[in-house]
């Protein structure tokens, strides 16, 4: 179970890089403001700022969850599990804040919330 749950885990923290290299790095491109829902380049100038923010949340949530994964399969294994926990449950929650915003918002809330659930759990009965 530890296994499986360790690649859900690492599949979460690719989803989130995916999520801040679009938020903060290729924002401007049309194609990347258009699937988070923004009509005119207009609003996607004036939203920048705050996804640029966002896209960093993703990226340190990322970058917590890989670094307790690693350390999770040394012999700082509680360190890694409480890291991991940390993270992959601040993943969760985004997820269902995001569910709160809209119907047109539940495919990416299950990208984004699923896969850290389901690792998670596998990783504590593991």
């Amino acid at each position: 179970m530890s296994i499986i749950g360790t690649i859900l885990i690492a599949a979460a923290v690719v989803v989130h890089l995916g999520f801040f290299a679009m938020e903060s790095v290729l924002w401007s491109t049309p194609a990347v403001w258009r699937r988070f829902g923004v009509p005119t380049q207009r609003d996607a100038d004036a939203i920048r700022p705050m996804a640029y923010n966002q896209g960093f949340y993703n990226l340190f949530l990322a970058g917590g969850a890989a670094v307790g994964l690693v350390l999770y399969w040394t012999t700082l294994r509680e360190v890694g599990f409480g890291l991991v926990f940390f993270c992959a449950t601040c993943m969760v929650l985004a997820a269902v804040v995001l569910l709160t915003t809209g119907r047109s918002y539940v495919r990416a809330a299950l990208l984004q919330g699923v896969l850290p659930l389901v690792g998670l759990v596998l990783l504590a009965i593991g």
